[in-house]
C-alpha cells in the first residue's frame, strides 16, 4: 500500500525491511580452536578435568550444572544463591561481565567484551568440559 505523506511516498514497510536485512550481522560458527586459545585467560584459575589445586572451581561438567553447587569448592554467598544453571547463554553473560551477571561473586576477572571471543570460548567449554 503506497500513500503520500508530506511530499514523500511511503512504501508499506519496504524501507524498514531493507534496513533490517542490511544491518543484521553475518552469522558465523563458533571456532572451538580459537576458544581454546581464549581459555588460556581462564586456565590460571580453572581446570577442565577436575584435577589440580586451582583458585577457581573446576569447569568439568559445567554445562547443565547449577552455579555454586560443587561440594569441594568454597563459593561466595552470591554465587550460591544465584539460581543460575550454566548453559551457553548464562556462560556468555557471565564471561562478558561476571560482576554484572552475579553481583558479589568472588571471581576477579573483568570479563571478555568481544562477542566473537566469548562465542568461541563457550563452544570450546561445551566440548572440553564434558564429563
Amino acid at each position: 500500500m503506497n500513500r503520500r505523506v508530506g511530499g514523500w511516498w511511503l512504501v508499506g514497510g519496504g524501507v524498514i525491511a531493507t534496513f533490517v536485512v542490511v544491518s543484521t550481522p553475518r552469522l558465523r560458527a563458533a571456532d572451538v580452536e580459537k576458544g581454546k586459545a581464549v581459555f588460556e585467560q581462564c586456565a590460571a584459575c580453572h581446570s577442565l578435568d577436575g584435577s589440580g589445586d586451582y583458585d577457581g572451581p573446576t569447569l568439568k561438567g559445567i554445562i547443565g550444572r547449577k552455579a555454586g553447587s560443587l561440594e569441594d569448592y568454597r563459593y561466595s554467598a552470591a554465587m550460591k544463591r544465584s539460581d543460575v544453571t550454566w548453559d551457553a547463554g548464562t556462560l556468555d553473560k557471565y564471561v562478558a561481565d561476571p560482576q554484572a551477571f552475579i553481583p558479589g561473586n568472588r571471581m576477579a576477572f573483568a570479563g571478555i567484551s568481544d562477542n566473537i571471543q566469548r562465542d568461541d570460548l563457550v563452544a570450546y567449554l561445551a566440548v572440553a568440559t564434558k564429563k
